[in-house]
């Protein structure tokens, strides 16, 4: 990856430049059956299709603040990208009633109802479907992405030095993760390309999300994100674990 990478989005830009055709997130939803495999191509298409429409549609703005009512799951990342994108902060799991715009998905429709600003809401079903209702006083997001530009252009640089992510009541700017998902990459077992991990930690806490998609990120590996792992026995974990060609794990 190049070292002069300051941001997420930068990351990502990198990679898509590198080997745009290689696995980047594989999710696994061991409670619905869905496996769905994203290349760097897919995933910075999802990312640049949802960070337009945070900035032409919800009109988030630099240093504005989206609450994430997400678990971990392939959308989610997407979404961690987009704001990087943006350049809005991507507050997980945080306070809806003090954010600018909130995302949620299924179980967070309520609380996320006490953000006063723009209200996205995610099926979170197989293959990104459509609610069949949305949810009152919300938008649904496999309505509004598919619409938006393949490409983005942000209207103003990201800032590398200023908040870009906040989780478990910890604030850290775009350096910061990059920085930090650096650093833990080894201790991780994420030793640059070709390295896959297999992460089954929720998205809550730093070490979630380095697990399941920054670090990975960050040094040219791929992540085998987990939901519901705990409805996979051993066997079948191990069988995924050599399929899936997994050098490293977190859960």
């Amino acid at each position: 990856m190049n070292a002069t990478d300051r941001t997420p989005a930068d990351l990502l830009r990198s990679a898509l430049a590198a080997d745009p055709a290689r696995p980047l997130v594989t999710f696994y939803d061991d409670a619905t059956g869905e496996r769905i495999e994203l290349s760097v191509a897919t995933f910075a298409n999802w990312v640049a299709k949802t960070a337009n429409l945070l900035q032409n549609e919800l009109s988030a703005e630099p240093g504005e603040r989206v609450a994430l009512l997400l678990p971990a799951h392939w959308q989610t990342a997407v979404w961690l990208l987009a704001c990087s994108s943006v350049g809005v902060v991507a507050d997980v799991g945080g306070d809806p009633g003090a954010a600018d715009h909130v995302v949620a998905g299924p179980g967070e429709f309520e609380a996320g109802l006490a953000c006063s600003g723009d209200r996205i809401a995610l099926s979170l079903a197989p293959l990104g479907r459509r609610f069949p209702t949305p949810p009152a006083g919300y938008a649904d997001y496999a309505v509004e992405v598919p619409t938006q530009g393949d490409r983005f252009q942000a209207y103003a640089p990201v800032d590398p030095e200023v908040a870009a992510l906040i989780v478990a009541g910890a604030e850290y700017t775009s350096a910061e993760v990059v920085e930090r998902a650096r650093a833990d990459a080894a201790a991780l077992g994420i030793t640059g390309p070709g390295s896959r991990i297999l992460s089954a930690l929720p998205y809550d806490t730093w070490e979630g999300l380095s697990a399941g998609l920054y670090s990975a990120l960050a040094t040219g590996g791929s992540v085998v994100l987990c939901r519901h792992l705990e409805e996979l026995g051993e066997d079948a974990l191990a069988k995924r674990i050599e399929s899936e060609r997994v050098t490293a794990t977190a859960r």
